[in-house]
């Protein structure tokens, strides 16, 4: 990624995944507290048609290369190694017209996609307290930079994979979100698939019945999503208990009345797979409490 590229992605996004996000918008402009100190009042600006900001309480601005030098205190090639390492969404979607560059920047092949049987991986599931949860994932065997890989395979709706095992967290193909569709008007949408998996666990257990559901693979997806909340009645929001999930929370809620913020359920975890497994709350185990 050059500067070019990286100003072209839209500043909303690259804030969202710092974990900020707007007091207001409209479709011309979103404001923003101070991103670089503590604000009580919303002094930065986004210029949406030219993506430009600029923080009227120290009178600077630019583009998101000078945003990202100033947030990082860091040079040029430091904040595009930076950028690099990101996922977003808007770049990944952007036309490559130079196909030989496009092959070149594929630097990986899927050799095998199955179900999971790899005896490490299925100990991985076990450990994150999913096991049971095989059904919705592949094993996938894939080789990159001339070395072959395994992991776990959870696929997007544009035919990506997200890849997990014990020493890995990658996207094989385009980031996207992924959604399961059991013809509901209730949603649940969750930042990553191992919290989809840890809610499937306990399900019948809350006395939920089973929905639609919609995993973000990132946080940052949260702008593909907004047209799409529209359609459905109750949405139940399964974000982590950090900046960047109050964050997103917050920017739902405010769109949509029907959202619901569910974090209640595991308010002292990081996370609903955090929860799963620290306090392990096995069904079987707490009904039996129950009846006694």
């Amino acid at each position: 990624m050059n500067c070019k590229q990286l100003n072209t992605i839209p500043l909303e996004e690259v804030l969202l995944s710092l974990g900020h996000l707007p007091t207001k918008q409209n479709e011309k402009e979103a404001w923003y507290l101070n991103p670089f100190a503590t604000e009580s009042q919303a002094s930065f600006k986004i210029n949406k048609n030219l993506n430009y900001w600029y923080l009227f309480s120290e009178g600077i601005g630019g583009t998101n290369t000078d945003f990202m030098k100033k947030y990082l205190d860091a040079s040029v090639n430091e904040v595009l190694v930076w950028a690099e390492s990101q996922s977003f969404s808007s770049f990944q979607k952007q036309n490559i017209s130079d196909r030989k560059f496009e092959n070149q920047s594929k630097n990986y092949e899927i050799l095998d996609v199955n179900e999971i049987r790899h005896p490490a991986l299925l100990e991985y599931l076990r450990e994150r307290k999913v096991g049971n949860q095989t059904q919705f994932l592949h094993e996938i065997h894939y080789r990159m930079n001339d070395k072959n890989y395994f992991g776990i395979g959870f696929k997007n709706d544009s035919g990506g994979y997200e890849i997990r095992n014990k020493y890995s967290k990658i996207c094989l193909g385009k980031k996207d979100i992924s959604t399961i569709k059991n013809g509901s008007e209730s949603l649940r949408i969750f930042e990553g698939f191992f919290d989809f998996l840890s809610f499937k666990n306990v399900e019948n257990f809350l006395e939920k019945e089973p929905v639609d559901y919609l995993i973000l693979n990132s946080v940052s997806m949260i702008h593909n999503i907004k047209s799409s909340l529209g359609n459905y009645e109750n949405i139940e929001l399964y974000f982590d208990n950090d900046e960047a999930g109050n964050r997103a929370v917050e920017m739902i809620k405010n769109e949509n009345q029907s959202a619901e913020d569910c974090r209640v359920l595991y308010s002292d975890f990081k996370d609903l797979n955090d929860w799963m497994i620290h306090k392990n709350p096995l069904p079987e185990r707490q009904v039996k409490q129950r009846r006694r």
